[in-house]
């Protein structure tokens, strides 16, 4: 089975399932409950190329309905899962008390994403790469920087050039074209 989020509703869902698919695997997708309407158009289109329904159904719903069937149903040989940390040691403790040992579970969980800079970086290139890496989608993503490293001799400067870019973003509704972050 195959669990993604909400945050990339079609990239993380179709990669999900069609990796799932090309290593010979059938799939029961559990979109995000936020997302059925992307995922069940990812999966017609997935028919409408070809690959057959029983190899691919969507099972939309909240997670506490359908995951825990998911999680703990022997007859799933293993569980994709992009979320929280908490969620994935949730389905690992269910994965153990019902399915065989050899089941895997691949789990995509948020990460610690570091950026370390020293003396030799441009500091403007720097600015650049921590504001696109740390705000870019409102930092919904697992590979969104969260921790900046800075060589001591470079660190005031640099702060003072981070802080100015900061200040300059602008935080309102998505769709205005005006906003930097959502």
């Amino acid at each position: 089975s195959c669990i993604s989020p909400w945050n990339f509703p079609l990239a993380i869902f179709t990669g999900q399932v069609l990796a799932a698919v090309v290593s010979g695997n059938a799939v029961l997708a559990k979109p995000a409950e936020q997302t059925p309407l992307v995922a069940a158009k990812a999966v017609a289109l997935m028919h409408e190329a070809g690959i057959p329904a029983a190899v691919v159904q969507l099972l939309p719903g909240s997670g506490a309905e359908v995951d825990a069937s998911l999680t703990t149903d022997a007859r799933i040989q293993g569980v994709c899962f992009t979320g929280s940390t908490a969620t994935a040691q949730s389905i690992n403790r269910a994965m153990a008390g019902s399915m065989t040992a050899s089941a895997p579970l691949i789990a995509e969980t948020g990460g610690l994403n570091a950026m370390i800079v020293d003396s030799t970086a441009l500091p403007e290139q720097v600015v650049r790469d921590v504001l696109a890496s740390a705000f870019q989608s409102a930092g919904q993503r697992c590979s969104a920087l969260r921790l900046l490293y800075l060589q001591e001799d470079i660190a005031a400067t640099l702060l003072e050039m981070l802080y100015g870019a900061m200040d300059e973003l602008t935080v309102g509704l998505p769709w205005q074209l005006k906003t930097d972050i959502g």
